[in-house]
């Protein structure tokens, strides 16, 4: 398995700005940040054009992000922004186009480390209070490659439709984290044997949907849950301190879950001994208990559907090049790369079809790095005619579960992973 280099503490420490970071002031101005020179890539794919996607991000406007590369803007409160397509080639998402959502509308837009602390409170024999320095220097340094997706990526597929940000298919990214394991401060706490679950809360403040009573977003997992062995709060992506926008200073990281639990500017981590009724648990954040997590549009309206919280991803899979915006030549060789990845385990087989879902071909899997993580995949097609073909993918995860055809509806808008296609117009090479 091949992993991208971690981060060492000591570089992390100096990255910051000091040996234990004590004096650090991550601070921008929101007007002076959209004035800035965007750093990386430059290119603006084209989402309109003959043979564009229409269903890869969705239409709006691109705009800088501080931090960021232009990105595509669903909503500015709360902050959701959606990562082209073109930055999904490679394994890792680059840091400053990794999508962005946040559930409340007024977010961190500073974080002065000399008096942030995270905090971990509730049913416990030994509370802590700890400070970025004391999780860098103190704890065990643990990295894993992950996917973050938001529950509702490819939302704007969903026929009939639903409410909620109307994600194309770039609301996720894959990274190398690095942190400290939950398990670990956990212990460190002393947990109580009466406990249940563990809450998790970040900065983000404001007024939420409807129903809502609470302007705090706070999520929840089971003491049981084997998933708190994988866990990390999380102080480096990819090698470097978190964006502001993705979770600085530290965020958690739930491998193979949804993002929802991915609690972002983490600061409060709270041992219960009693179910979290809040409402992002209670009310938010849940899907059908049926196969696939589908329902019908009747079945909620006469109350039949019974309901739990997401968690697991499903195994998806996706064609990134060629985009299907320019004509290909017949006759030549076409190299068709793309990515896979599932919250059950790693992927062991993607395949591909050039017409239409009729015939199947196994495609060359890229470098392992990691069951949580995005693997590439590539495939050399040459079409023998010019016309319009259906390239279809399909991938299948260490578990045995493999895409299907077949529609995804649930009032959520959540768990959308049907067979993906893309029209690619073939024309006479000259």
């Amino acid at each position: 398995m091949t992993i991208a280099r971690e981060v060492s503490r000591r570089s992390f420490l100096w990255t910051l700005g000091g040996s234990g970071a004590i004096g650090l002031v991550d601070k921008w101005d929101a007007l002076d940040a959209f004035a800035q020179e965007p750093s990386g890539p430059r290119h603006v794919p084209d989402f309109t054009g003959p043979g564009a996607n229409p269903y890869w991000n969705s239409v709006g406007p691109l705009v800088t992000e501080p931090q960021k590369s232009p990105l595509i803007l669903l909503t500015d409160r709360p902050v959701q922004l959606e990562t082209p397509r073109h930055y999904f080639l490679n394994a890792f998402t680059p840091n400053d186009a990794f999508y962005v959502r946040w559930h409340l509308e007024t977010l961190p837009n500073s974080v002065d480390l000399k008096e942030w602390r995270l905090r971990i409170k509730g049913n416990l024999g030994k509370p802590l209070t700890l400070t970025l320095d004391n999780l860098v220097t103190k704890f065990k340094a643990s990295s894993t490659a992950a996917v973050n997706q938001c529950s509702g990526n490819s939302r704007s597929r969903l026929q009939p439709r639903v409410p909620g940000g109307q994600w194309g298919n770039g609301a996720m990214g894959n990274a190398l984290w690095t942190g400290v394991k939950l398990r670990e401060i956990l212990d460190a706490a002393d947990l109580k044997s009466d406990s249940v679950q563990v809450q998790f809360e970040g900065l983000d403040r404001g007024k939420g949907p409807e129903g809502s009573a609470s302007n705090r977003f706070m999520k929840s997992l089971d003491l049981t849950d084997p998933v708190l062995d994988e866990t990390l709060v999380a102080y480096s992506m990819n090698g470097e301190p978190l964006p502001m926008l993705n979770g600085f200073p530290v965020r958690l990281v739930v491998p193979g879950y949804f993002a929802t639990y991915w609690v972002k500017s983490l600061s409060w981590i709270r041992v219960l001994d009693k179910p979290d009724d809040n409402f992002w648990m209670k009310t938010a954040y849940r899907i059908p208990d049926t196969p696939g997590g589908s329902t019908t549009p009747d079945d909620v309206k006469a109350g039949k559907v019974k309901t739990v919280p997401i968690a697991k991803m499903p195994v998806r899979s996706f064609l990134i090049s060629p985009d299907g915006s320019t004509k290909i030549p017949s006759g030549l060789p076409v190299r068709l790369r793309g990515i896979a990845f599932s919250g059950y385990g790693g992927i062991t087989r993607v395949e591909v079809s050039v017409d239409d879902g009729a015939g199947w071909r196994t495609a060359h899997l890229g470098g392992d790095e990691g069951k949580f993580s995005f693997r590439t995949w590539e495939l050399s097609w040459i079409p023998q005619r010019p016309g319009t073909y259906g390239v279809a993918v399909r991938a299948t995860d260490g578990e045995g579960h493999t895409q299907k055809d077949e529609m995804v509806w649930n009032p959520g808008g959540y768990l959308w992973n049907r067979i993906e296609r893309q029209e690619m117009m073939v024309g006479a090479a000259d």
